[in-house]
Parts: structure tokens; sequence; C-alpha cells
């Protein structure tokens, strides 16, 4: 019997843009992907670092999953972590969802 798991919604068509001040970058010194803002950094892990690098303020979220599932070929997981993702930094105050 399978379990019935309550996901995440989130309107696909909405594109993730970083908020005012923040900024995301690769840090050397970090050797990692960073999310700059003005009270500290956020280094991010891998697979954020990947979702994050598609946040353009031009590509909506379903084209952030086509673009990461073209990277690692149809994962049933990567629509899920990319709506966690963008459901997190929209929370955080780290993008706007619009």
């Amino acid at each position: 019997m399978s379990i019935p798991v309550n996901l995440p919604e989130l309107d696909l068509s909405l594109v993730p843009v970083w908020r005012h001040g923040y900024r995301f970058q690769f840090e050397p010194a970090q050797d990692a992907y960073v999310l700059l803002y003005p009270e500290g950094m956020i280094t991010l892990n891998e697979s954020a670092s990947i979702i994050a690098q598609h946040i353009d303020g031009q590509a909506s979220t379903a084209d952030i999953i086509k673009k990461v599932q073209a990277m690692f070929g149809d994962v049933p997981e990567i629509e899920q972590d990319i709506i966690e993702y963008m459901l997190v930094a929209q929370r955080e105050h780290w993008i706007d969802l619009l």
C-alpha cells in the first residue's frame, strides 16, 4: 500500500528573481557557489548551485526544471527538488517569484 505524500505546490510558470541586495556567484576562496547579501554569505551545496545557476530573471520554474532534467535525465526527484528549493528560497527572502 502506498502512502500519499503531500507535495508542496508551486505555479511552475512563476519566474524566480534574486531579491535586491542578493548576488549569486562563484567564490574561489570557498571553492563553491555562494549567495552574497548585505548581512553575510550563504554557501550553496552542489544541487542548490545547479538550480541557482539557472535563475536569471527570465526562465520560469518550469524552464529551470527542463534545463536541469536535460543535464541529468528524467530523474523523478528533480522536479520536486527544484520546487522545494524555490519555496525555501522564497521563504528565506533570497528570491521573489513573479
